[in-house]
């Protein structure tokens, strides 16, 4: 009978972890031999080097200046999004009015405010790229921007965005963070609606404030989705290739201001043909991946609070 029941695990499981081993765990074992040569990606040119191609990379200074772009965006990317994420999603729960009858209600016309912030969501990250692209033109007629700077009289702040070097990273990063607080305003609601109302009710009628009952009640509660987004989200940092590729100047432009991972790893194989080195490239980047979020599931985690 046991045996039984074991054949059935391992039949049951044996294809999805084929699948899963031949499409996902392959490819990286493959990368890493890859980055072991100095293959240019021809057919019979590939030559074992062995750690030449990260001894090359620890002395590239521009890998080190695309990390640290990433860097930056990690530290910065993740908190405002969540952080706006988390805002949007109280206020549209548990911030609005009093209401008779109703001690906890969410502000009028929530639901489309819900669909607002996701709009986003359901267009593609190539066409907000460009739409975004547009919006930054520096041209006063052409660019959304700086017209509407213009318009309103505050024609001292127009500026080149994306072509001035202090702000290009920073134009593109408010973009990612426009691009998916939605999912999390939607994320956190759904979370926030399976918080029982009856422990914002007793806390409200306790005479806690609005701030009290988000720090002491809301975040604790939600702490793990919290977390799990923030992984996701610093991932969505240590990416940002679409955008960089497509918003930046000439492709990591103006004078390297915008270059990221995996912009530097894409120009390296494709327009420089040197994909062993690419491959160390994408093995650093593997590794940097992993050590935030493990690092940050280490250091995140809180005893959970059962309501």
């Amino acid at each position: 009978m046991q045996h039984g029941k074991y054949r059935f695990i391992v039949g049951f499981l044996a294809p999805p972890l084929l699948v899963y081993a031949v499409f996902v765990v392959s490819p990286f074992v493959q990368a890493f031999q890859i980055s072991l040569t100095d293959w240019s990606g021809l057919v019979g040119t590939a030559r074992f080097v062995g750690a030449d191609n990260f001894v090359r990379l620890w002395e590239s200074e521009e890998f080190w200046n695309a990390l640290r772009h990433n860097v930056y965006m990690l530290a910065l990317v993740p908190l405002v999004t969540l952080a706006l994420g988390l805002f949007f999603a109280f206020m549209l729960n548990v911030g609005g009015r009093r209401r008779p009858n109703q001690v906890v209600a969410g502000v009028a016309g929530s639901r489309l405010y819900t669909f607002v912030f996701f709009l986003p969501q359901v267009i593609s990250i190539t066409i907000i790229a460009v739409i975004w692209f547009n919006i930054y033109n520096p041209d006063p007629d052409d660019g959304m921007l700086n017209s509407l700077l213009g318009a309103v009289g505050l024609e001292g702040l127009q500026n080149a965005w994306l072509g001035e070097k202090s702000l290009a990273l920073w134009c593109i990063s408010a973009v990612m963070v426009w691009g998916h607080v939605g999912f999390f305003v939607v994320l956190f609601s759904a979370a926030m609606a399976s918080i029982p109302r009856d422990v914002y009710e007793a806390a409200l009628l306790d005479g806690a404030g609005r701030s009290h009952t988000f720090f002491r009640i809301t975040l604790p509660l939600l702490w793990d989705t919290v977390q799990t987004g923030w992984v996701y989200m610093g991932i969505i940092a240590l990416d940002a290739f679409a955008l960089v590729q497509i918003m930046s100047v000439n492709m990591g432009g103006p004078d390297g201001a915008t270059d990221v991972m995996p912009l530097r790893l894409y120009l390296t194989a494709f327009r420089d043909s040197q994909y062993g080195f690419a491959a160390a490239m994408g093995v650093a980047m593997l590794v940097v991946t992993m050590a935030f979020a493990v690092l940050t599931l280490r250091f995140a985690r809180r005893e959970r609070i059962e309501y």
